[in-house]
């Protein structure tokens, strides 16, 4: 019964809550995991988080993530809600690179620059579900994403895979993988969720408190690209290496904050803290550990009017972005860590959510 009832509830999700739910042919679904009152669901369109549903610090359950009510919102929005970006994420500077003496021109989606891979990019793409095991001890779902040669200018086919597990009724687990099939590929992967603690509906994220475990940021010029340089944020607003709330942070960035942590702590496969998010109403935490070099954090700065989950308007700062990911436009950057793919070197790339309530936090 427990089998039947999940997938009765997928196909009751697809076809009553996201009308037309297919794209030239290709079929999109909703997934869903859940574990007690800690639910996650999921389009195979961008291999996306739509939902994430915990209780607050008196047992109310919302909905943190920000997104919309169909999967035609979701196909036609610019954007990238919930989504997994790449082939490369974040920017790259006058859209090309050069890799083993030849030059590789790519989409110019952001001014004259690339942006998490151009228009299209991995989340705007149909990713195909395999091993959705929502009623297993640890429910999850895995998605995977052959890109061709060429694909957005980009060089070599490439298999991307992702998975998300619960691991228990308060830790989601995500795991992203990429081989290089013929051609050593640049590849840069991120989960692209705006979050808000106090329920997508409660307005914007100003007094949501961060400390972010990054004592550095590499620097940006005009255009939002790496100048190459990497500094200390110790005495300036980006400084969120002791709890602070963001909009108190913002009196002297009043756009709100779009940049690149190197985050402190061990390098290698081994996972360390990234940031602890806290909204006081709620009570509600998200602890962020990865095994990436560094953090994009974002503020949700370009939301303007934007029509959500039951019509709620998203407006500027109404969720943040915490994605975990390598350098931004290390392609043209040698001082940077390589993001360089190949078959004998693949791409790995691990995330874990740890969501608690905190009584005391004020």
């Amino acid at each position: 019964m427990g089998k039947f009832s999940t997938l009765f509830q997928v196909i009751l999700f697809v076809f009553i809550g996201y009308v037309n739910g297919d794209v030239c042919g290709q079929k999109i679904g909703v997934y869903e995991l859940k574990k007690g009152n800690f639910s996650v669901k999921f389009i195979n369109y961008g291999a996306s988080i739509v939902s994430v549903v915990v209780p607050d610090k008196y047992g109310n359950l919302a909905d943190i993530v920000l997104g919309f009510d169909s999967i035609q919102d979701y196909v036609q929005r610019k954007g990238n809600f919930g989504a997994i970006v790449g082939r490369v994420a974040n920017r790259i500077s006058n859209a090309r690179f050069t890799l083993n003496g030849t030059v590789y021109r790519l989409e110019a989606n952001d001014g004259n620059n690339t942006i998490h891979g151009g228009s299209k990019g991995f989340s705007h793409v149909i990713w195909e579900v395999n091993n959705y095991n929502p009623e297993d001890p640890i429910p999850q779902i895995n998605f995977t994403y052959r890109s061709f040669n060429g694909e957005e200018g980009f060089p070599g086919d490439l298999t991307a895979t992702v998975s998300y597990y619960l691991l228990s009724e308060t830790h989601l687990a995500v795991e992203m993988k990429a081989i290089a099939i013929n051609h050593p590929t640049p590849v840069n992967l991120a989960q692209h969720a705006y979050w808000n603690l106090g329920g997508h509906t409660s307005g914007d994220i100003l007094s949501h408190q961060v400390q972010i475990f990054g004592s550095q940021i590499t620097p940006v010029d005009n255009q939002m690209i790496p100048t190459g340089e990497i500094k200390a944020v110790q005495g300036t607003p980006y400084d969120f290496l002791t709890p602070q709330i963001i909009g108190n942070n913002m009196s002297k960035l009043p756009n709100g904050f779009d940049i690149y942590y190197v985050l402190d702590g061990l390098k290698g496969t081994e996972k360390k803290k990234a940031a602890t998010l806290r909204e006081r109403k709620s009570g509600r935490v998200l602890e962020l550990w990865t095994t990436a070099e560094g953090l994009q954090f974002y503020t949700g700065n370009g939301l303007t009017n934007v029509t959500g989950k039951g019509g709620f308007v998203y407006k500027a700062h109404a969720g943040l972005c915490l994605e975990t990911q390598g350098f931004p436009d290390a392609v043209n950057h040698p001082n940077f860590p390589s993001e360089i793919v190949t078959k004998e070197n693949p791409y790995e790339h691990s995330m874990l959510f740890k969501f608690s309530t905190d009584q005391l936090f004020n």
